[in-house]
């Protein structure tokens, strides 16, 4: 039983020891853009949706919603539909919102749509 013993201790210590301490690498929050969209004029909506997604994808950004079904449970319901843009960051997604690549379809968007966009910030992981 004693060897028993002494063997688990020493395969415990050799298994804790065998890999090199990692690097603490420092967590950042990801960055949401968060957009209700009542679209207004369909047929042009439909171009800032094809010129919007190569910019997001270029820019470190994944639709994590667009569109689909919604269903309110509390207060009032989004006024149409609901697009949640991940960024590796909140300084990432601000960026993309500024860039001068997207600043030049978002009237695509504004002109076609009524819709309250935001960016917030996650949680560090």
């Amino acid at each position: 039983m004693k060897q028993g013993f002494a063997a688990l201790a020493a395969f415990i210590l050799v298994a804790g020891c065998a890999s090199a301490p990692q690097p603490e690498i420092a967590a950042t929050a990801k960055g949401y853009v968060f957009v209700e969209i009542d679209v207004t004029n369909p047929e042009a909506y439909e171009g800032y949706k094809a010129a919007a997604a190569p910019l997001v994808a270029a820019a470190g950004g994944r639709y994590l919603v667009r569109g689909g079904k919604s269903e309110a449970r509390e207060g009032p319901p989004p006024a149409g539909r609901v697009v949640i843009l991940e960024y590796p960051s909140f300084e990432a997604a601000k960026a993309f919102l500024e860039s001068p690549e997207y600043q030049a379809i978002i009237h695509l968007r504004t002109d076609n749509t009524v819709s309250r966009l935001m960016i917030v910030e996650g949680v560090v992981p």
